[in-house]
This record gives structure tokens, sequence and C-alpha cells, in this order.
């Protein structure tokens, strides 16, 4: 019998589940070395995916994240595909740009590989392991959606980190 620990606030909460999907992201990200001012480590996949968001709208340029809708971007290594599991899902990461922080249901895997036909991913708390799982894509990389699947996929965020240009260095005052 396996032993699960239930965090109940009576509130309809992040704590209400015994999910440790999003942790397992954020432990992923943290133990490759990425700061948490670039991949806030969050225990809900709809925190740190409003903080993404919010870094690629104010900055364009210089995030280390960019979302893209699912239907016109290819996932690629180190890439994170976000899908929602509510009743009522959102289809597009501009959704949730407007949800206004309200809490969502969401689960997020890394691309781990591209192969012949598809892409691979590796998520927390699937089943209640770690797996990994193929996602089929067209000719051209993209995925191939289902409309009526559930969780749907909404987003793919690119990952920038490591690839950014150098940031130029100020002069330091000469005294």
């Amino acid at each position: 019998m396996r032993n699960r620990h239930r965090f109940n606030t009576g509130a309809g909460g992040v704590w209400d589940e015994p999910a440790w999907s999003a942790a397992f992201i954020s432990f992923v990200l943290r133990s490759a070395g990425i700061d948490g001012r670039e991949f806030p480590p969050a225990p809900a996949h709809a925190t740190y995916v409003d903080a993404l968001i919010s870094d690629a709208t104010e900055f364009p340029d210089r995030a280390p994240f960019i979302p893209h809708s699912p239907d016109s971007y290819g996932p690629a290594l180190g890439d994170m595909v976000c899908a929602d599991r509510s009743r009522a899902p959102i289809t597009d990461w501009a959704e949730r740009a407007a949800d206004g922080g309200r809490f969502r249901p969401m689960h997020c895997d890394i691309v781990v590989a591209n192969v012949a036909g598809g892409v691979e991913l590796v998520g927390g708390n699937v089943r209640d392991a770690v797996t990994r799982t193929r996602l089929a894509t067209t000719p051209d990389g993209r995925l191939i959606l289902d409309p009526g699947a559930r969780p749907r996929i909404f987003a793919i965020f690119e990952n920038r980190l490591g690839r950014l240009p150098a940031r130029p260095r100020q002069e330091e005052p000469v005294s």
C-alpha cells in the first residue's frame, strides 16, 4: 500500500491533491543549474507558467522561455509542452495570459528527444511515476493535436537558456 500524505486545506487549493508533477519539473531545472529567476520553482504548474508568460511578454528579446501556440511551433530538445487538465481547457497560451492568474490544473513535460515522426517527453506524476511519453509530429516537426484529447496541450515553451547572446558589460567609471 502506498503512503500518501494529503495536505487538505479544505479550500480546494493546490495542496488538496497529492500532485508532484510541477515539483518534478522544478527539481529537474534546479538540478540542471537553472537560476530561480529564470525558472521560478513552484508546487503548481500554473505558478511557473504564469511567470514564464509574464517574462516573455515583458522581455521578449531576453526571456529564457518563450511561449508558442502548439499548432505553430515544433518542440525542440529542452522545451516544455504544457497541457490544461481542467473541465473547460484552454487551447492557447494567450488564453492563459488573459486568465488573470486563476488556478488551473495543468501538466508540463520536458522534451528529451526528437525522433522520426515524434518527440519524446519526460514528466513526473504520470501514473504516480516519472515517465517517458512519445507524441506524434507532422513532417515539419509540429505536434499532431487531437482536439478532443484530455489533457489539452495549450503551450510549448521554447527553452532559450544558454542560447541568448551575452549581455553587454557596463563600463566601470574611471576614477
